[in-house]
């Protein structure tokens, strides 16, 4: 049974608890029993253009049935616009695969772009909006018993709280009626119509905008520009249950910035050039000095207040994928992206991943390596206190950072991409120019390349021999390059010339047959009668982790941890004046 059949077929608040996938008697007492104060924390954040915004907060309790049920009624949504295949292509806000870019891309390059906002937009939606929406809407028609229980769910203080997980996908479910009206009058006009959350805007390409949607104040002689809705428009909004918030209406010509959501659309998508100047700016600071500030908000006299304060990594993170988001949007259509976007990410990149390092990191060859690391740590964590810590309920929290290789803007940036020796390679020759870069507090903690002792072992041995002047054999158990940079080859025991990260499994596991093939750890191999390194880590080892002998991998982590130590010896003895380097291991 699908979701949405399941939903339409719940009759009690025990058919609806089974479908989010909690106790009947947990949502009763959240919704009937806990005192009303007790369920929402209450406060105000300052809106960037001015005035409070409200926000209540639900506890984590009701946070959690809130999103299971945000997250049901997307997929019956989603499951309604299939059957139906509509691509719903009006809503932009708080929706999959939708975002301000989306938005925005369906007004670029007009000559006229209006927008205007509704006002109060979630409070609005009141207790009877939406229990009267899930009984009377034709794709729900729910039993009266399970509207009421979602309503109560969803509301608080007779509307849709700002702060609650299920108030953005219900807001778009009973402003669809309000968006198909639009697109009608917008289509009678000529005009392409999108909405982001209460953010509606309009745009058009002809001589002249159709007065139906708006049309200049004749009383605005104190307010140069100044465009009002058009008499159709306020009253399509108006006979759906809105109003329009008549300080916020916009009229953008051609000839001058035209901003939907955030983003400039007069040519291409794009991001204000102030803001990127004020990136770059942060980002300089950031590695020039080891801190940066940032306008965001900040508690003053018991007020949250908008005025500059000291910036985190990851808000300077956010913006930075933010840009990226939008050149990758232009990049998909023209193969345009700004060098000196790349340059600033990747400066940034470097710097909060590799030389201000909060834990100890290592960078395999790939994602496999990745595996199979982790979870010989977590096997053997008695035994290596320095690199995981025990937590109750048989948990474990990894005390160094082990690179991962996700298909992201941070692998592609800082040209990681999949691993590889390659890659490896030009990671360790690159590293002293981008280190060259930055000054102030870091190199606190090392940066280990974990590689394999074979053929492509020695292309990387010859990368670290041009770079730290030292001549490395792959005997070593480490091997120091550069700052806090260090090589790390997998170890060769037993008069063995070679050896790779696979070598550290037993035999018997390395005989496991996945249907009717058997493990091969090249590179080439026959897939009709083989599988390989990725297969082995997804589908032997991590589901098998209990169970398998990670012993093999002693001498490994045992160097790991050595090289870890030579570090933080090194970078004390530096803290007390010396100018001393590690030594190899």
């Amino acid at each position: 049974m699908s979701r949405l059949a399941g939903l339409k077929a719940a009759t009690s608040i025990s058919d609806l608890a089974t479908l989010l996938g909690f106790k009947p008697k947990a949502i009763s007492y959240l919704l009937y029993k806990q005192p009303p104060e007790c369920k929402y924390t209450t406060f105000q954040i300052p809106k960037r253009s001015g005035g409070q915004r409200t926000i209540q907060a639900p506890v984590e309790r009701l946070k959690l049935l809130q999103r299971r049920l945000s997250d049901l009624l997307q997929d019956c949504h989603d499951e309604i616009n299939a059957s139906a295949k509509r691509k719903d292509q009006i809503a932009h806000g708080f929706k999959r695969d939708r975002s301000i870019i989306t938005n925005a891309k369906q007004h670029r390059n007009r000559r006229w772009v209006f927008n205007v906002d509704l006002e109060n937009f979630f409070p609005s939606i009141n207790f009877g909006r939406v229990r009267g929406y899930f009984l009377r809407n034709r794709d729900f028609m729910l039993q009266e018993r399970v509207a009421t229980v979602i309503a109560q769910i969803s509301c608080h203080e007779n509307s849709l709280p700002q702060g609650s997980p299920c108030s953005p996908i219900i807001s778009n479910l009973v402003t669809h009626v309000l968006d198909m009206r639009l697109v009608k009058l917008a289509s009678e006009c000529g005009c392409t119509y999108s909405r982001y959350a209460d953010d509606l805007t309009f745009s058009i390409n002809k001589k002249d905008f159709p007065f139906q949607i708006a049309g200049p104040s004749a009383t605005s002689a104190d307010r140069a520009h100044l465009w009002l809705p058009g008499e159709p428009l306020k009253q399509v909004i108006e006979r759906t249950g809105f109003r329009v918030n008549s300080k916020k209406t916009r009229m953008m010509y051609r000839d001058s910035r035209q901003n939907v959501t955030g983003l400039v659309v007069n040519k291409k998508i794009n991001v204000a050039r102030e803001y990127r100047h004020n990136i770059r700016a942060m980002v300089h600071r950031l590695v020039t000095t080891g801190q940066f500030e940032i306008l965001g908000s900040v508690t003053r006299d018991k007020k949250v207040v908008f005025e500059k304060r000291p910036g985190t990594l990851n808000e300077l993170h956010g913006m930075l994928g933010f840009v990226d988001s939008v050149e990758c949007f232009n990049h998909s259509r023209t193969d345009e992206y700004s060098a000196s976007l790349k340059a600033t990410y990747r400066r940034f990149l470097f710097y909060s991943t590799f030389y201000a390092a909060s834990a100890p990191v290592l960078i395999c060859e790939g994602e496999t390596d990745n595996v199979y690391l982790t979870h010989a740590i977590v096997s053997l964590a008695s035994e290596f206190p320095e690199l995981v810590e025990l937590a109750g309920a048989g948990k474990a929290r990894l005390k160094i950072r082990i690179y991962k290789y996700p298909r992201t803007s941070t692998a592609r940036i800082l040209g990681l991409k999949d691993g590889g020796s390659g890659v490896l390679c030009n990671f360790i020759k690159d590293y002293p120019k981008e280190m060259a870069q930055f000054s102030g507090p870091g190199l606190a903690q090392p940066v280990l390349v974990i590689y394999d002792n074979d053929e492509e072992g020695q292309k990387i041995r010859k990368v670290i021999r041009n770079v730290s002047k030292v001549n490395p054999t792959g005997a070593e158990p480490f091997v120091y390059v550069y700052r806090n940079l260090y090589a790390v080859p997998t170890p060769l025991q037993d008069g063995v010339t070679k050896s790779k990260i696979e070598d550290s499994f037993d035999a018997r596991i390395k005989k496991t047959v996945i249907e009717g093939k058997t493990f091969n750890d090249g590179n080439n191999f026959d897939p009709e009668k083989h599988y390989g390194k990725v297969v082995f880590a997804h589908k032997v080892i991590r589901p098998n982790a209990d169970k398998v002998d990670f012993t093999g991998f002693r001498p490994l982590l045992q160097n790991i941890v050595h090289a870890i130590e030579v570090h933080r010896k090194s970078s004390l003895t530096s803290a007390l004046g010396s100018s001393c380097s590690p030594k190899t291991g």
